[in-house]
């Protein structure tokens, strides 16, 4: 059980955060989450697709019976992670499209997830908006955070659904129009972020894992910290979202790259998760350090 209160002029607000696979709540904005889930807040993971066609990336998984039970598993996994979290999450039951390989790339498969005619995912979503009424969402950009079918199709449901859940004449089937007040798009692989690390290690006279990724960087790729709106201290809750990774066993190699930097560093050095606000209903003021600034309280 999470700890609660609510006290504060936004007690009560509920907030949305919309993942094209299981894994991605965890990486990706998950120390917010259960930031404000600890603070008396509804918080709701919707997970797009089950994630079946996820590779095995932890060495440790890779045993018999495991690619076999990848979707059963994969929501075993998730249970574990938003337990971890202290975040409520449902699936919308799509399937996952891989993440085909090629030169050029070949199609998605028949079926998954980016392939479907995108009004069935849009629909969806805008039912569960409007049955769980969220004050913001949370979504990946246009790229989505890398360019991954599921997630470039993830931000354009997302979008979209923003945009109709309040109108009555948009899928009246769907239930009472809800009007969400603020759209955010998560951003995790900060350069600026990676560099102060590497700073770290070597002052510490150690190697960076960062050091390939650096040396490849793509600057036409811009600079992700000038699309930054809001900025949300939620180093208390690193623990948690490190808990929340590791649940996805199959997904995340405990001794991986997510794990390398000391987390009392990252407490220290860079103690918050960073959005862009991409939409808003509501006056705020740029900078943030809330995601509900601006939302009255109902």
């Amino acid at each position: 059980m999470t700890e609660s209160h609510t006290g504060g002029p936004h007690a009560g607000l509920r907030l949305m955060a919309v993942h094209a696979h299981p894994d991605d709540e965890s990486s990706k904005g998950a120390a917010t989450s259960a930031k404000y889930a600890a603070e008396g807040h509804e918080v709701l993971v919707v997970t797009l697709t089950g994630g079946e066609r996820g590779d095995i990336l932890n060495a440790a998984m890779d045993r018999p019976g495991v690619k076999e039970r990848m979707s059963e598993i994969r929501k075993e996994e998730m249970a574990a992670a938003a337990a971890a979290l202290g975040v409520n999450q449902m699936w919308l039951g799509f399937v996952d499209s891989g993440l085909p390989e090629g030169d050029p790339r070949p199609p998605v498969p028949e079926g998954s997830f980016a392939a479907i005619d995108i009004e069935a995912p849009i629909e969806a979503l805008v039912q569960v908006v409007r049955e769980f009424r969220p004050h913001v969402m949370i979504t990946y950009d246009e790229h989505g955070g890398y360019p991954h079918p599921d997630h470039i199709r993830d931000h354009e449901v997302s979008v979209a659904a923003f945009e109709r859940a309040g109108d009555p004449q948009a899928h009246p089937e769907a239930g009472e129009p809800w009007t969400v007040s603020k759209l955010y798009y998560t951003h995790g692989f900060i350069r600026d972020r990676m560099v102060l690390f590497s700073d770290e290690f070597a002052r510490n006279g150690e190697e960076s894992p960062f050091a390939e990724w650096l040396s490849n960087w793509d600057p036409s790729r811009g600079d992700l910290m000038g699309r930054i709106t809001t900025q949300i201290e939620c180093a208390k809750y690193f623990p948690q979202r490190d808990d929340a990774l590791r649940a996805h066993a199959t997904q995340i190699d405990p001794n991986g790259v997510f794990f390398k930097v000391p987390l009392e560093w990252q407490q220290r050095l860079w103690p918050t998760e960073e959005f862009e606000l991409a939409r808003t209903r509501v006056h705020t003021s740029i900078p943030e350090t809330d995601l509900f600034a601006g939302i009255e309280g109902r």
